[in-house]
């Protein structure tokens, strides 16, 4: 895991759905409180839909970086090149938007409550993010602010809220990575 980073600027290579597949899978086994598994993936492939999440995504990214954004975040930002164009939406080949699920309407009528579903989504996307990598996939955690547009482009019903946004697909040939470390063991971790 050591060798996984974040990318920003994917190939166009084909990624077989088979990959996504097998990913999904890995990540829908993750733990989550009273089982409820309260994610839902929807893996996007389409160039059409994938325009209109980058459209959307980068209007809320510019009002973000030009109107809300605190100095000091803008400024922790920086080293990594990042600003409100989104690109890798639309050049990675796939495109898949995790959802956090409150609560499921059953047939019944009855309304069945999730369980620590922020931690819960959190640990499958973990999982995801690891099957990917081991897939020899790269890809990058994207949040923009607010992320209800997803829904609505997604389909998804009410109960479900955006948690994440990951492009997904090779690095491209030119893709270069920012030079940033990671903390020691001795300043993550306390043994006692």
């Amino acid at each position: 895991m050591r060798a996984r980073r974040s990318v920003r600027l994917f190939s166009n290579d084909p990624v077989p759905r088979e990959a996504i597949e097998d990913a999904i899978r890995i990540a829908g086994t993750a733990p989550s409180g009273a089982n409820r598994q309260p994610w839902h993936f929807v893996a996007i492939s389409d160039q059409d839909v994938k325009a209109r999440i980058r459209e959307a995504a980068e209007a809320e990214e510019k009002l973000f970086y030009e109107k809300k954004a605190p100095r000091e975040w803008l400024d922790a930002l920086a080293p990594l090149g990042t600003d409100f164009v989104k690109s890798h939406l639309t050049d990675a080949p796939w495109v898949i938007v995790v959802f956090r699920r409150d609560y499921e309407d059953l047939p019944d009528g009855r309304r069945l409550k999730s369980y620590y579903m922020t931690e819960s989504v959190g640990i499958a996307v973990g999982f995801l993010i690891y099957a990917l990598h081991r897939a020899g996939l790269a890809t990058l955690t994207h949040t923009p602010a607010p992320m209800t547009f997803l829904r609505e482009i997604c389909g998804r019903p009410p109960s479900e809220k955006p948690f994440v946004l990951m492009p997904v697909g090779y690095p491209a040939a030119d893709c270069v990575i920012p030079d940033i470390g990671k903390k020691d063991l001795s300043e993550i971790a306390e043994f006692v």
